[in-house]
């Protein structure tokens, strides 16, 4: 699945909805080749097959997402996307599980004029 975001500040929307309709493959379109992650836990994951993993793990908790753009700089090719998030999972004793943060992601424009995530790192500056 081929993503077409003209306007980086879309990013987080896009993925919010993909990912609460449980679609792994719309969100990692989001995604350039290459891309990094770092987890809600610390964890750095780099490449599709892993983000493939951390994303497909979170739609199997049932992941309920919801971003609040705050604002988005441009310069170049590239966009620092900054966003506050609230996500909700079911924990393996079957807990609803809360967390929040402001995220620091950096988007870049490819060849073809659209915008995708290179680094996703929903802890900020923590």
């Amino acid at each position: 699945m081929k993503s077409a975001i003209a306007d980086p500040a879309q990013l987080p929307v896009a993925f919010e909805d993909a990912l609460n309709r449980g679609d792994v493959g719309g969100v990692l379109a989001l995604f350039a080749p290459g891309a990094t992650m770092r987890t809600v836990t610390g964890e750095v994951i780099v490449g599709h097959l892993a983000l493939r993993q951390e994303i497909s793990g979170t739609v199997a908790a049932r992941g309920r997402l919801t971003n609040i753009f705050r604002h988005a700089l441009l310069g170049a090719e590239s966009a620092l996307l900054v966003t506050d998030w609230t996500l909700e999972v079911t924990a393996p004793d079957g807990e609803r599980v809360v967390s929040t943060g402001t995220t620091a992601n950096v988007a870049c424009r490819d060849a073809d004029g659209c915008w995708r995530f290179a680094v996703l790192n929903p802890l900020g500056t923590s």
